[in-house]
């Protein structure tokens, strides 16, 4: 890892208040990994997926395309009634796994995609398969949609998940909204710490901290999760560096099948001006090397915004972090880390 950053990413930040206090695992890469530019996509936000057919959905200059990783992105959404994004603010995004909601008498349509709105009235619209969007769902006003996910473990009711900040995106506290299928908000957590970025529910293997939904916040470098039953608290500070535009960012689970001939993908979005002004485009890890570095099935990988630092969070029963990889040293990552075959 580079100089400058090792000192930073070895030492977890002192929490109090009843937060777990992680330690350094061994058997870290000691920087040796590093995400790869794979391929330009010109105003990348976010990835989601795979589909069903085996694509990705991203988001990029406010609109959708369907995409390969390695090949050219396919428009997607674009018609009379399709997809724009009316916030222009990192209208993050998440595909529907498919299932009944519980007590909502319906089901979510596997594939379709779902989008925060960050405007004026701030919500969530859905684009069907077939490429049709419309108005999903309101959040309160004065609400800054954070995150966005889906409940795949059940705790949650099978509803999709939304972070809300109050009182505009550098607000320091947040709400957690489970979303059914007809569109009817339900408030898990209210006044829970602050998220932003890509956000995700834990797995059976991930210790105590199973079906709790998982987020990040940039600015107090806080690994945060948040429980069916009200409750939120931090979970781990990795160490790397925090704040607005540089902490961390994006995370996602290592899947069940994930194997050597497999890929970790983050979009490293564009940003002029900035310290970061990222490679405007999709960045690769492989799964081989993944796997030598010991990271598995149930591992949590989280991203700085600032230079695309990865550490492993491991939860079994106890939070350990350890390093992973760095990205190129003008990363600008966003969103949530994605899990599919190699390119």
């Amino acid at each position: 890892m580079r100089a400058h950053r090792l000192a930073g990413a070895i030492a977890c930040l002192a929490l109090a208040g009843g937060i777990v206090h992680p330690t350094v695992a061994p058997g870290g890469t000691g920087g040796e990994l590093s995400w790869q530019p794979l391929q330009s996509v010109p105003g990348i936000i976010d990835i989601t997926g795979p589909r069903r057919d085996g694509r990705y959905v991203v988001t990029a200059g406010g609109r959708l395309s369907l995409l390969n990783p390695g090949s050219e992105p396919t428009p997607f959404a674009r018609g009379p009634d399709g997809y724009l994004d009316p916030s222009g603010h990192e209208p993050y995004i998440a595909l529907a796994p498919g299932g009944r909601v519980r007590g909502a008498g319906c089901s979510f349509e596997r594939d379709d995609v779902f989008a925060l709105d960050a405007g004026a009235q701030p919500g969530v619209f859905r684009v069907t398969v077939d490429g049709r969007a419309e108005r999903f769902a309101d959040l309160p006003s004065g609400t800054f949609p954070s995150g966005i996910g889906f409940d795949t473990f059940g705790r949650f009711g099978g509803r999709l998940l939304v972070t809300g900040v109050l009182g505009g995106a550098l607000g320091d506290a947040a709400t957690l909204y489970g979303i059914d299928c007809r569109g009817r908000l339900k408030p898990f957590v209210e006044g829970g710490p602050r998220v932003e970025g890509g956000i995700a529910v834990a797995p059976r293997s991930f210790g105590r901290h199973a079906g709790r939904l998982v987020a990040a916040d940039e600015i107090s470098g806080r690994v945060v999760a948040f429980g069916a039953n009200g409750s939120s608290r931090a979970i781990a500070a990795p160490g790397v560096p925090a704040g607005y535009d540089i902490g961390v960012e994006s995370v996602g689970f290592v899947p069940r099948r994930f194997g050597p001939g497999d890929a970790a993908y983050l979009s490293d979005r564009a940003e002029s001006g900035g310290i970061f002004p990222g490679t405007n485009g999709l960045l690769v890890l492989g799964g081989k090397p993944l796997k030598r570095a010991g990271v598995r099935h149930g591992d949590l990988l989280v991203a700085t915004e600032g230079g695309a630092e990865t550490v492993r969070v491991r939860c079994h029963p106890e939070c350990a972090v350890s390093q992973v990889a760095t990205g190129p040293d003008i990363a600008h990552a966003e969103g949530h880390i994605e899990f599919g075959p190699s390119p």
